[in-house]
């Protein structure tokens, strides 16, 4: 692009007969004015040097990959406050820039972690860490009881497979082996390892069956194969599960089993040839006691928040979230280097840099474009969209003017010269605009209708704000330390930011704000859809409340034309209960959608305004 002294284009758009209202001629007086001034006005172009400083800075070892809980996280949001700062931009947040709000950062245990295994004749005791671990979606209390093997802990009637047919474990404490039956995969139509072999799935089917607590163990080892338990706090889940659940190592469990004539490796073989089920209950005299002590931790992350104001009381917004993955976590792709920084150079220091970059253009422009500009840098994206979460529930401008949201995320390694632009459906008039402006673009522009995704934009969609999304593509650096600025390309994405400039000062100078559609189906590019929208099997169509810390599943939004919204459900809606599941957290809800068909009818009952709603869905295949 060339310099924006020279070439910033201003678009009257037209009007039936040339009639032009009282806006239109204060837009166009102003746009005059902004004409005479432009020399003095604007900045230049993006400049890639300056946007990759950025990411350099966001991405040091003392960022500590920008994770919740992290110094480094405070780091970087006192750089970004900083750089507002010395912009010139008025504080949007509500203590200046920043935005408080609390998250949960992961769990930890604490006090009496125990396991003692009683037969009447002899009493072992295991060692924690050692013999033995919680897992951090366990819930914490005291259980003691008889004990049943129940194999792999599935209920799979889709392969005609139940270890719990025919079985009483009511009260009792299961003991399950890890993964799945061999034959699952072979049966498998996608192939590969089922829902079945994931654990937070056996923890569901074991308290729905009515244990109260599952003992995980490996089982049969293959050659040269440790017998290692998972590290605490290693394995995704809920806050709680519902259910006290722990691993033990082989040697314990074989020692229980012998009680029964039994071993773990004789038990695995047996279900494994036959793809069927062989649960059996220990002998009555052997009991085990277990307590599990495990307390949430949580921090204090800010968005930060600066504002650019315009003519009149209405406002876009550009965003992009700070966060990362810190040292690794659950959702690190790289498994073996938890516990190493993950830097987020793409993910998402270049579209935070991207912010900063667009800020630094607009800064000279106070006051004189039409409408104002809102520059967002989210926390908590990488948690759940909390961020972005929080500040549509607690705006700090009023909701009701904001005319659009722009969201950048992974901006900085476009390849092949293909940008994708995600909710270009939800502004009636997003795809006219583009097309128009895609000429001053030397990328090839992929588009998507729909507004939800595994990103910012989506929060803003549930409240009815056209979104654009800016997405440059997945990679194998993704979630990894590997995502290095290094890799980054900053000349490509700095002709983009250009390209969000022109889209943005478009939208700000349009006389009439763009309508809102809602769409009815998403097809997301780059990024999975979330909240029963994208993957295999039934089609419900809601959109799940990220920042909730309550029972049951809240709706922040519900897709057009859904199953959900044909049975009459509505934002704000808590589900409790999906057939004859009840429904503690998303977790649940996802098992329960899991284990039925398209074309089901199901019962669905919702807490609407307190007050017990039910109806019946009709599930539909996916898309």
């Amino acid at each position: 692009m060339a310099n924006r002294k020279t070439t910033r284009v201003y678009r009257i758009p037209s009007a039936p007969a040339r009639r032009f209202s009282v806006w239109r001629k204060a837009w166009l007086i102003s746009a005059i004015a902004l004409l005479a001034a432009d020399i003095g006005l604007a900045a230049d172009s993006a400049d890639p040097a300056r946007y990759l400083t950025d990411i350099k800075a966001l991405t040091t070892p003392a960022m500590q990959g920008r994770g919740a809980g992290t110094k480094g996280i405070v780091r970087a949001a006192d750089l970004i406050e900083q750089r507002y700062r010395s912009l010139g931009l008025q504080p949007a947040g509500t203590k200046g820039y920043f935005q408080p709000f609390n998250v949960i950062t992961g769990a930890k245990l604490k006090g009496t972690n125990r396991l003692e295994m009683e037969d009447g004749a002899t009493k072992e005791k295991l060692k924690l860490n050692q013999d033995f671990v919680p897992f951090s979606f366990s819930s914490s209390g005291e259980v003691v009881g008889p004990v049943v093997f129940v194999g792999f802990g599935a209920t799979a009637p889709e392969f005609g497979y139940d270890d719990y047919a025919h079985l009483d474990v009511k009260d009792k404490i299961v003991v399950i082996l890890r993964y799945e039956p061999l034959g699952f995969s072979a049966k498998s139509p996608h192939g590969g390892l089922t829902e079945h072999s994931q654990l937070i799935t056996k923890a569901i089917n074991a308290r729905n069956h009515g244990a109260k607590a599952v003992i995980l163990v490996n089982g049969k080892l293959g050659d040269g194969e440790e017998d290692t338990l998972t590290r605490f706090g290693s394995v995704n889940g809920p806050e709680n599960a519902g259910i006290v659940m722990v691993q033990v190592k082989n040697d314990a469990a074989n020692a229980w089993l012998a009680a029964a004539g039994k071993t773990l490796a004789g038990a695995q073989d047996q279900i494994n040839s036959s793809t069927a089920a062989a649960s059996f209950a220990f002998p009555e005299k052997l009991r085990i006691s277990l307590t599990v002590n495990i307390e949430s931790t949580r921090a204090t992350v800010n968005n930060v928040l600066a504002y650019l104001p315009g003519k009149t009381d209405e406002y876009i917004i550009i965003g992009a979230h700070y966060d990362h993955l810190g040292y690794g976590n659950v959702d690190s792709l790289a498994p073996s280097q938890i516990g190493k920084v993950h830097p987020g150079a793409d993910d998402n220091a270049s579209g935070t840099a991207g912010v900063l970059e667009l800020a630094r253009l607009f800064a000279p422009m106070k006051g004189k474009l039409p409408r104002g500009i809102l520059f967002c840098s989210f926390s908590g994206e990488e948690l759940g969209l909390l961020g972005s979460s929080e500040w549509v529930k607690e705006p700090t401008l009023p909701l009701e003017k904001a005319v659009a949201m722009i969201n950048m995320d992974m901006i900085g390694r476009i390849k092949d010269e293909k940008v994708y632009i995600g909710g270009v459906g939800t502004g009636a008039t997003f795809q006219n605009l583009l097309e128009e402006e895609k000429g001053k673009s030397p990328f090839t522009l992929e588009y998507s209708a729909g507004g939800y995704g595994a990103s910012d934009h989506t929060s803003f969609v549930t409240k009815k704000i056209p979104v654009l999304f800016f997405f440059s593509g997945l990679h194998s650096d993704y979630h990894k330390p590997s995502d290095t600025w290094e890799k980054i390309d900053a000349p490509d994405a700095a002709k983009l930011l250009d390209f969000v400039d022109d889209v943005a000062m478009q939208l700000d100078s349009e006389p009439q704000r763009v309508a809102f559609v809602s769409v009815a189906e998403d097809q997301q590019a780059g990024h999975a859809s979330s909240g029963g929208g994208g993957g295999y099997g039934p089609y419900f169509g809601s959109v799940p409340d990220f920042g909730q810390e309550f029972d049951g599943v809240k709706f922040s939004d519900i897709r057009p034309g859904s199953p959900a919204a044909k049975a009459g459900f509505k934002a704000g809606d808590v589900m409790v209960q999906f057939g004859a599941m009840p429904i503690h957290n998303l977790y649940d809800f996802t098992d329960a959608l899991r284990r039925s068909k398209v074309g089901d009818l199901v019962e669905v009952k919702v807490l609407r305004d307190g007050k017990p709603v039910s109806a019946s869905v009709k599930l539909e295949q996916r898309k």
